[in-house]
This record gives structure tokens, C-alpha cells and sequence, in this order.
């Protein structure tokens, strides 16, 4: 199964794709999508842009989208809420499924735990996939909700969230 994560953001959204046999997973690859500075329509049409065509390109199977948490500035989120919705419509024209995570889920699945830093988590992708070089934290982060994705099937996906609750637009 070929799976795309994808770290959405407005300024710049990472993405991810690994391919998963059985337990394996491999690296095929990963890259950031830098939008132009610009009127908001023409930064999400990049987004969009971008994504299809790696999506053409790899053809994926599933992709993976890290959710957005409600952050201090409801401005941030609404914009970082309009790139994820860019991200989904690529995956959505593309006639593939879509599964959504939370930046907790993505920690724990990968660094076994929810509140790991940035570093940590491209230091587990760079070993899990066996990459020479450390990935950048965008495309880091895509290539982990992707293999948040890859685990979820093996049922760990489930055990992320249980005894949770939602707390200040965070789980908690």
C-alpha cells in the first residue's frame, strides 16, 4: 500500500509518501510545498497544484492529514484550516480515501510519545524509514502522519486517543 501524509500549511505544507509491505515500511519520497507571498486564493490554488501533481506522480492509495488544533490566534487557524481543506480537495478529486489524525496521534504512533519536540520526531521518521540525511520538520511531519497511518491499520491508531478528552480544542 503506497500512503501520502500531508503536513498542511498555509506558508508551507509537507508531504510525505512511503510505501507499506506487511510490517515494512520504505521511504519513496517527500518535499515541502512552499506557497507564493500572495492574496489567499492564489496561495491555496498552489497548494492544490502541488498536491496533485504529486499525487499523479507517486500515485498514492491512502493519504493521511495531520488536524488542526484550535491554537491562541483564531486567525492562524482559520487560514491553517483553508490549506488543510486544499489538501483534502487534492486527495478528494483524486478519488482517494482520507484519514485525519491530530498532531498527539502523529507523536505517539511515531515517537511513542504525544508531546515529543520536532527534533524528535524527524530523528524516529530518519530511523524508521532508514533515510541517509534528516527530512525537514514539514516534510518530517508528513512522513510521519504517514506512518501514523500505516501503524492505525495494525491497530495502534486506536490506542492514541482512549481515556483522552477534548480540552481547550485540544485533547488532553
Amino acid at each position: 500500500m503506497r500512503i501520502l501524509g500531508i503536513d498542511p500549511g498555509l506558508h508551507i505544507t509537507g508531504f510525505g509518501v512511503i510505501d507499506k509491505e506487511g510490517q515494512q515500511l520504505s521511504y519513496v519520497a517527500s518535499g515541502c510545498i512552499k506557497t507564493p507571498d500572495g492574496e489567499l486564493p492564489e496561495r491555496l490554488k498552489a497548494i492544490l497544484d502541488s498536491l496533485r501533481e504529486v499525487i499523479e506522480l507517486h500515485q498514492p492509495q491512502q493519504v493521511a492529514v495531520e488536524k488542526v488544533f484550535v491554537n491562541v490566534n483564531p486567525q492562524s487557524t482559520l487560514l491553517l484550516g483553508q490549506a488543510r481543506g486544499a489538501a483534502i480537495c487534492a486527495a478528494v478529486l483524486a478519488q482517494l480515501p482520507v484519514a485525519e489524525y491530530t498532531a498527539l496521534q502523529v507523536k505517539q504512533a511515531v515517537v511513542g510519545n504525544g508531546h515529543a519536540k520536532k527534533e524528535q520526531v524527524q530523528d524516529m521518521v530518519k530511523r524508521l524509514l532508514k533515510l541517509s540525511g534528516t527530512p525537514s520538520p514539514d516534510a518530517a511531519d508528513a512522513l510521519a502522519c504517514a506512518i501514523c497511518h500505516a501503524h492505525a491499520g495494525m491497530g495502534l491508531g486506536q490506542l492514541v486517543t482512549k481515556g483522552l478528552r477534548m480540552r481547550n480544542g485540544r485533547l488532553g
